[in-house]
């Protein structure tokens, strides 16, 4: 009888991988996918996928914070909430022995394979920070988990295409180029220096087990994402528009030095954006006078990760292993800054 039972549990078992997956295709059919292909033929028409999301923010730091809060919440709120339910649903629904084999053994393959299920997401480094989160929770590596993270922004294949048709072919070479060795250096260097703990993540050891039945697991799964995650979210997103009125210019004359490189490097390792959004900010201050290497340090480091981010994902992973991200996305793009510098 309990044989009979198990086989039944097991062959009754590819419904809850099934409803990953269609939850997963519906919910980036609807928020990324449709949208980012009238998008493209946007900017394939005009050359531009709209303004810069910077624009015609005020000087005081108080109004700043909520009038950038409110656009930028208004333009990620269905990709945030589409985040925390696959970070949630993967705990439950994606079976953590099938991840651990997938993307929990060896830094190449799992930073390679985290890389690739990435593409098809195309999100912000917010929103793809619940997934990322719920990957660790599941037994995924952190060489894998930051790779998808990591890879979501960077390796964007919607965005090359709008920086190509926007800035030039050129620049989303570079980005691309950029955002490899960004995500491979990071796997292996975080595999090097924090190695993870025998026989479990990092992550697991800091919540209970999840109990009871699927909608009771589901329950717990969620709550403990949103309250690890969002608060601090939205008051880091709010601290930084009041903080933009510093991290940015504004009625300033722009340059093309190693001082402006190094600022828009930090700046852009530190603020937050929707997806594609470095595209019109970068375009409208190479506009008012930002040189080319300045420009392609923003270009890369703006989008790969954020303080807001970070602090999303700082119970998922090891602080050393947040630090050693950011210093190597600094790093690349200060490389890539500089390069810009010398031909420029």
């Amino acid at each position: 009888m309990r044989q009979a039972n198990a086989r039944a549990g097991n062959s009754l078992a590819w419904w809850k991988p099934a409803l990953f997956l269609l939850v997963l295709v519906a919910g980036l059919w609807h928020v990324k996918w449709q949208p980012y292909y009238g998008k493209a033929l946007l900017a394939a028409d005009t050359h531009g996928i709209g303004g810069s999301i910077l624009a015609n923010l005020g000087s005081a730091p108080l109004a700043s914070a909520m009038d950038y809060s409110l656009l930028y919440f208004k333009a990620v709120w269905k990709a945030a909430l589409l985040g925390m339910l696959l970070g949630s649903l993967i705990q439950v629904l994606i079976p953590a022995q099938w991840l651990k084999q997938t993307l929990g053994r060896g830094a190449a393959r799992s930073t390679l394979l985290g890389s690739l299920f990435a593409l098809p997401g195309m999100m912000c480094t917010c929103c793809a920070a619940p997934v990322a989160a719920g990957m660790r929770k599941s037994s995924v590596s952190m060489a894998g988990a930051l790779a998808f993270w990591l890879g979501n922004p960077l390796l964007n294949p919607a965005t090359l295409v709008f920086m190509g048709f926007v800035l030039g072919w050129q620049f989303s070479l570079i980005r691309l180029l950029a955002g490899l060795a960004i995500v491979l250096v990071v796997g292996v260097v975080v595999h090097r220096w924090c190695p993870e703990p025998a026989g479990e993540t990092q992550s697991e050891t800091q919540d209970s087990p999840l109990q009871g039945g699927f909608w009771a697991r589901w329950g717990q799964a969620l709550w403990r994402l949103f309250w690890s995650a969002i608060p601090p979210y939205v008051l880091a997103v709010m601290l930084l528009g009041a903080a933009q009125v510093w991290l940015f210019p504004h009625g300033q004359t722009l340059g093309d030095d190693l001082g402006w490189l190094l600022a828009m490097a930090v700046a852009g390792c530190l603020f937050v954006i929707p997806t594609a959004a470095e595209i019109p900010i970068t375009q409208a201050m190479m506009s008012a006078g930002l040189g080319l290497g300045p420009a392609l340090a923003l270009l890369i480091t703006l989008p790969a990760l954020s303080l807001p981010s970070l602090m999303m994902l700082r119970k998922a992973f090891p602080a050393r292993a947040l630090w050693l991200t950011t210093a190597v996305v600094l790093g690349v793009g200060l490389l890539v800054g500089t390069a810009g510098l010398l031909l420029g």
